[in-house]
């Protein structure tokens, strides 16, 4: 993901499954950076994704490619999956939720990721 800082580099585990979801991943925090989420942005690649943050639900308008969306609570759980969210579409809303996790569509199949699952996110605590 060119253009990234530093300071914004993660990496995320999931450690259910034992599985990687993001090697090289980057943050939205301010409020434009989460307003823009990955509009204009080529298609994630494997090993990639965006950790929105503060964050309780996405939308998908503008984005030319689907997505997989992680809703994560405080600690860091899985509280809800939208599988391939396509274009033009608006993820669901959790209360509980405090960050989204994007990546590329058919990542949380590909890696067994499912609701209830515990995930560690390194470079950037929720």
């Amino acid at each position: 993901m060119k253009g990234q800082r530093a300071q914004d580099t993660l990496r995320v585990e999931n450690l259910t499954r034992g599985q990687t979801l993001v090697r090289s991943g980057r943050v939205a925090r301010s409020f434009f950076a989460r307003l823009r989420g990955l509009i204009g942005s080529a298609p994630l690649a494997p090993g990639e994704g965006l950790l929105i943050i503060p964050c309780s639900s996405v939308h998908t308008h503008f984005m030319r490619f689907p997505i997989d969306v992680l809703y994560l609570d405080a600690q860091q759980r899985v509280v809800g999956i939208d599988h391939a969210l396509a274009p033009w579409r608006v993820g669901r809303f959790y209360r509980q939720v405090c960050a989204v996790l994007e990546l590329p569509a058919g990542t949380a199949q590909a890696t067994s990721t499912q609701v209830g699952d515990q995930l560690q996110v390194h470079g950037l605590p929720i």
